[in-house]
């Protein structure tokens, strides 16, 4: 029998002879789902009751398209407020009105804000705290761990929120440890994203090390996963003899991660 809903020829809904197919039945069990969820995450006024009864099920499929509405409405205002804030970037690509100077391990010095500097990082804000910067007697804060454009990328991502995919996966790595050195939770979030997309055989074991050195449990069990499932074109490489003599204690736990998965295959063919 054809489906009421997705059958091309079924174009009135005459019961009982229409009936709705497996796909459509849990498609629409899943969107119900979905919006019961959403709907006992937000508060709402107790409403009079009209003295019909309607469950939430019935409800939330019925408005169904209501809610798709609100939801392209909330985008449209998101752009918007976007697009508002974007004037901080434009200052910073100008260099307009800037009053703090921060210097890279190389290259100049890049113009900044003092203000923006301090609401996205508490490690900031406390550095621009002290004496020297307050006197006037220095403007400029060094970050001696970055280079010049990892740094230009870090200040990018403080301003927009985000980065032009070529940066981010440049320099995904610095950006992790300096999200973590300087509390930038936001920028931890984005760099683990991007490191966990782009992850394979040849960069696991440099996430693997910045993992390591940010106490990423997450993006860690990921970089060993790919190290054992990879661990002959990754350890007769050269990358992996530099990578030892600077992490002995990760080359442990991989070694302890190969014997874990070749004794689980033992044990499943016995």
């Amino acid at each position: 029998m054809d489906c009421c809903i997705c059958s091309p020829v079924a174009s009135v809904y005459r019961l009982p002879r229409n009936t709705i197919c497996l796909s459509c039945y849990e498609g629409a069990k899943s969107i119900v789902a979905h919006l019961n969820n959403l709907e006992s995450q937000v508060d709402t006024a107790p409403k009079e009751s009209s003295g019909v009864s309607q469950s939430n099920s019935l409800k939330g499929l019925a408005n169904v398209w209501v809610w798709m509405k609100k939801m392209m409405e909330m985008e449209e205002q998101m752009k918007e407020k976007l697009c508002f804030l974007e004037g901080f970037v434009s200052a910073f690509r100008d260099g307009a009105h800037t009053d703090i100077f921060l210097k890279a391990g190389n290259g100049p010095p890049i113009p900044s804000h003092k203000s923006l500097l301090a609401t996205k990082s508490e490690i900031f804000k406390t550095m621009l705290e002290c004496e020297d910067i307050k006197s006037g007697l220095t403007d400029t804060v060094t970050l001696p761990e970055l280079t010049h454009a990892e740094l230009r990328s870090l200040l990018e991502f403080l301003y927009a929120g985000s980065l032009p995919d070529p940066d981010a996966d440049a320099h995904a790595g610095p950006l992790m440890l300096a999200s973590d050195k300087y509390c930038v939770p936001f920028l931890r979030r984005f760099c683990e994203c991007r490191m966990l997309g782009s992850l394979d055989p040849s960069n696991a074991l440099d996430v693997l090390e910045v993992s390591d050195a940010c106490s990423n449990h997450r993006l860690r069990e990921r970089a060993m996963e790919v190290v054992v499932k990879h661990v002959e074109e990754i350890v007769f490489s050269d990358k992996y003899e530099a990578f030892a003599l600077k992490n002995a204690h990760l080359c442990v736990d991989v070694a302890r991660a190969l014997v874990v998965q070749l004794k689980a295959r033992k044990d499943k063919h016995t």
